[in-house]
């Protein structure tokens, strides 16, 4: 079935994440290896939490305290947190113009406040061609979840077997395809621009 709209993951699908990047911030602010945090860090209760809206930044970083046995300032944490951000993957953001022309362009990333202030602001131009970005901790619910699909599709206001959706996770991919989307997983930048090509054509 031809989609009747475009649903896309931001992290790593639009713009570049690294959390190498995040712990040797915060290695570098701690004065210590950046093992530490690579080798405890962990997508655990309280960071899903944090993703849902459940938990502040700073009950969050309190949590990561403890998990790493280090103290940061807020300033420290949120730098070196909002280091996960690279750069928007060229070859997409040119094809995103076109793709919207076309079809309803949405996005749909699992992320937090702290991070959705940061992309908002700096990626500004990246990002004008989606008609919404939907945030899990906006939603208060999270990808892999096919209820948060739905509920996506919803406001959408498109049944989901007509939505066609491009995430990086294979979590994420599959819980969309329990909610019925047309869920692709794209491994990188050249994955994601082959998809939307082929939507062109």
């Amino acid at each position: 079935m031809a989609p009747k709209a475009v649903l896309l993951d931001l992290g790593n699908v639009v713009i570049g994440v690294d959390f190498r990047r995040v712990f040797n911030a915060w290695a570098a602010a701690a004065g210590t290896a950046p093992d530490r945090f690579h080798s405890r860090w962990r997508m655990d209760d309280a960071y899903r939490g944090h993703e849902r809206g459940e938990l502040s930044f700073a009950e969050y970083t309190a949590h990561l305290s403890q998990v790493f046995q280090v103290e940061l300032s807020a300033e420290q944490w949120q730098d070196g947190w909002n280091d996960i951000w690279t750069q928007p993957f060229h070859d997409v953001i040119e094809l995103l113009p076109q793709v919207a022309a076309r079809y309803p362009l949405y996005c749909f990333t699992n992320t937090n406040d702290t991070h959705a202030v940061y992309w908002r602001r700096h990626f500004a131009d990246a990002l004008g061609h989606f008609e919404r970005i939907f945030v899990s901790s906006e939603m208060g619910e999270r990808k892999p979840d096919p209820a948060a699909f739905t509920r996506v599709c919803e406001h959408i206001g498109t049944h989901p077997e007509q939505v066609l959706f491009l995430d990086d996770t294979g979590e994420n991919v599959n819980g969309a395809g329990r909610a019925g989307l047309q869920a692709r997983q794209v491994d990188n930048e050249a994955a994601v621009v082959r998809q939307l090509t082929a939507l062109l054509q």
